[in-house]
């Protein structure tokens, strides 16, 4: 399989790592709108203006797209579908209906194939949420982040006034986790179940007081969590906050038995070293998906809920039926 990736921050690299493992696949090229003889990748393909993708068309299989999700993948992926099979990880829950819609049309219009909102949040914490829901019916769900450096509201704390710099942790209260697991099914609110940790470089001079009352009162982001924010040198930063970690946890409580009697707990978790890194991988799982349905005919938008599991895998049927199951 041919691939393409279009951008190249995190996530590219994070995509370029896993492509690079795959066996059965082969990077291309790489797209930015950024100025090309900038951009320094680590394997030896050509890396080229945004503008002359089209040119790419017959050899590329599938481009997965490394855009963020409030202005980039809105507006790209649909575009790029009408050209090439592609992945994206647009991650706007309430958004991803018309995102899909979107998605849809394009590819279904060009003979193309998109599977979206790929990575693990939505993503594989999507498909667990599926076979708990289906499998549990009579439960509660609950989904916790992290502990883990959340890109978009370290990036939300940048746009304020003063600051230079920010990671911005996100961390579960762990008192609600183990009521979770307990049994206990407890109604929870948002400010139960995470507390949210921000570690920001100020421009010198700046007012720390108001980037602080700033931060906690930002509406959509902070205003609903318990927030603490610890003011660093660029040193600090560079020293302790280089790294992205994440992941979290899905769990599902519920009963079982003809009098409700039986209590089950079912979880899925992830420890993530790199966000980017473990994020493109599940991009990458999914480009060998996209590009199998294009070839069976498949066309148009899709999630990871309606993909097959067995088209993520570069084993055969065969030896999936003999050393998965």
């Amino acid at each position: 399989m041919k691939i393409g990736i279009v951008g190249y921050g995190n996530l590219g690299r994070g995509v370029e790592s896993a492509v690079s493992r795959a066996e059965d696949m082969e990077l291309v090229a790489v797209f930015t709108r950024r100025d090309p003889s900038s951009v320094k990748i680590h394997t030896d393909v050509p890396v080229l203006p945004y503008s002359s993708m089209g040119d790419m068309k017959d050899q590329i299989d599938v481009m997965i797209i490394c855009g963020g999700s409030a202005t980039d993948l809105p507006e790209m992926t649909p575009v790029i579908a009408e050209q090439f099979n592609v992945i994206d990880s647009f991650d706007t829950h309430a958004n991803i209906p018309q995102h899909f819609e979107n998605v849809g049309k394009a590819a279904a219009a060009a003979g193309k194939t998109g599977i979206i909102s790929v990575g693990w949040d939505p993503g594989l914490f999507s498909l667990a949420r599926l076979y708990f829901t289906s499998t549990l019916p009579t439960g509660n769900d609950y989904t916790f982040w992290g502990r883990g450096v959340s890109q978009g509201h370290s990036d939300a704390v940048r746009r304020i006034d003063g600051v230079k710099d920010c990671r911005q942790y996100t961390v579960p209260v762990d008192a609600a986790v183990d009521r979770v697991r307990s049994g206990e099914n407890p109604e929870l609110t948002t400010r139960e179940k995470h507390t949210r940790e921000c570690f920001v470089v100020a421009e010198e001079g700046a007012d720390l007081a108001a980037i602080e009352e700033a931060i906690k009162t930002m509406p959509n982001y902070f205003d609903e969590y318990d927030t603490t924010v610890t003011f660093i040198t660029e040193e600090e930063m560079a020293a302790d906050h280089s790294e992205l970690p994440h992941g979290g946890s899905v769990l599902r409580t519920g009963t079982t038995g003809w009098d409700n009697e039986m209590n089950d707990t079912l979880e899925f978790t992830l420890n993530l070293d790199s966000n980017p890194f473990f994020t493109g991988s599940v991009l990458t799982a999914a480009a060998r998906a996209a590009y199998r349905l294009n070839q069976k005919g498949q066309t148009g938008c899709f999630t990871l809920l309606d993909v097959p599991p067995v088209l993520l895998s570069p084993v055969s049927p065969e030896e999936l039926r003999a050393h998965i199951m």
